[in-house]
């Protein structure tokens, strides 16, 4: 019990670490990295909280789209919580070029303050 109770601190401090020092880039920035095109892109609101406490960050996403390119669900597969809701949102609304099965597609959204 006495060594779980040492190791948490550093668990909690490694996490912190983890979002304090994600690599940003520009605010709300997309980048899709499956095989299919992005027709039509709805941008990522940065959350007024995640502004007012300067909380940047990746959300990286996997998006399940149809065979006529309708994003069906996301799933986040990383990121800051505050952020995710908005980058789930922004991609719900993506449109993608039609294929002839359905495909999941990487995506991440890129939020930062500037």
């Amino acid at each position: 019990m006495k060594t779980l109770m040492r190791k948490a601190p550093v668990g909690a401090l490694l996490l912190a670490a983890i979002f304090v020092f994600a690599p940003t880039h520009s605010r709300g920035q997309e980048s899709a990295e499956g095989a299919r095109k992005v027709l039509v892109k709805t941008a990522a609101v940065y959350p007024t909280l995640a502004q007012s406490m300067n909380i940047r960050g990746v959300v990286k996403l996997e998006a399940e789209v149809a065979p006529n390119g309708t994003v069906k669900s996301v799933v986040v597969k990383g990121g800051h919580p505050i952020l995710t809701q908005s980058a789930v949102t922004a991609v719900g609304h993506w449109k993608f070029e039609p294929a002839s099965q359905p495909t999941k597609e990487l995506i991440e959204i890129k939020f930062d303050s500037r």
